[in-house]
């Protein structure tokens, strides 16, 4: 199992270049940033410095959306990153959540976010795509060139396009039951699609917090559940709060919630989180000492998860990401 490290794009960037260099010292293969451009820095920029510095890590936004950044300028992003440092870029993506709603704009649909996945992919790796009326090539792209494009999702029909489209799929949670019913979910898609379904990469992304003080980490990652939330929100919305279309091991625990405010987003001590109980961040995070640590990544694992991807967004940050790089990377 590869193990990622999740960072926001907080000032000075030269503290995100600096975690993802010991990273990959560490023994971390891929190194994530959030893109929302106007809650943190612009994380393409930081991207350049992060490869300069490192010969193996894979770097890429968790995740990047189609209604802030022009599809061809993603494309042209990845695949100049891609031309100078070899193919170590991949395109989390998604429908868009702080990066659309901090602006007061809706996240885009899955019919626009699927025209972007194909147009990205096909520019980035030197293909000609048809944009309405005009027929566009890069055409300094080299040939070799690669960019996985991996999607970020949560309900059936999300789930059903990753299946049918994406190269890997990005859940956010860690709840070894939602991670088996999502990535059943994405494999039937993709077989029925006609894909070889263990072609997708499954990526876990969550807190992992590395203690014993077991309260104090739960309130640390809480903010979590509230970051998840804004999703299930949606899915409620769409669905009805009892849909036998999504499990209730999702939706169940958002009852108390009552607006978000996105000001402290992905911010331990986030008081929109407080309605996020403890039950919850046990089954979405990882808490708890290296030894707790490994058995869930174990069953992680069991249920099809290529990599688990650490949110580090806590007051143990530099201490969790040694942890891991001492007594949990070594032990996978």
């Amino acid at each position: 199992m590869d193990i990622g490290l999740v960072l926001q794009t907080d000032p000075p960037a030269q503290t995100v270049v600096d975690l993802m260099v010991r990273a990959e010292e560490l023994g971390f293969t891929h190194g994530w940033t959030f893109d929302s451009h106007v809650l943190w820095q612009e994380p393409y920029v930081i991207y350049s410095r992060i490869l300069e510095r490192t010969s193996r890590l894979v770097v890429g936004p968790m995740v990047t959306n189609p209604g802030t950044r022009d599809w061809t300028v993603i494309a042209s992003l990845h695949a100049t990153l891609n031309d100078m440092f070899g193919n170590r870029t991949v395109c989390g993506i998604g429908r868009g959540d702080s990066a659309m709603r901090v602006q007061g704009r809706p996240p885009t649909t899955l019919a626009r976010l699927e025209e972007s996945m194909h147009i990205i992919r096909e520019l980035a790796e030197g293909r000609p795509v048809d944009l309405g009326s005009t027929t566009v090539q890069i055409p300094w792209v080299p040939q070799g060139a690669s960019l996985p494009v991996w999607m970020a999702g949560y309900g059936p029909k999300a789930l059903d396009l990753v299946g049918r489209c994406a190269d890997g799929f990005i859940l956010q949670l860690a709840d070894p039951y939602l991670v088996e019913w999502t990535v059943r979910t994405v494999r039937a898609a993709a077989e029925a699609a006609g894909r070889d379904p263990s072609s997708i990469t499954i990526c876990v992304a969550a807190p992992a917090y590395v203690g014993d003080d077991i309260e104090h980490a739960r309130d640390q990652c809480r903010w979590f559940g509230g970051m998840v939330g804004n999703h299930v929100a949606d899915l409620v919305t769409r669905y009805g709060a009892e849909s036998a279309m999504v499990p209730a091991e999702l939706t169940g625990y958002i009852k108390g919630r009552d607006g978000y405010d996105y000001s402290h987003h992905g911010r331990a001590g986030n008081t929109s989180t407080n309605f996020v109980p403890d039950e919850v961040v046990d089954r979405f995070c990882l808490i708890g000492p290296p030894a707790a640590q490994l058995e869930r990544l174990a069953e992680l694992k069991r249920l099809g998860v290529d990599q688990f991807a650490i949110y580090a967004m806590h007051d143990e940050r530099e201490s969790t990401i040694e942890a891991y790089g001492e007594s949990v990377i070594p032990a996978l």
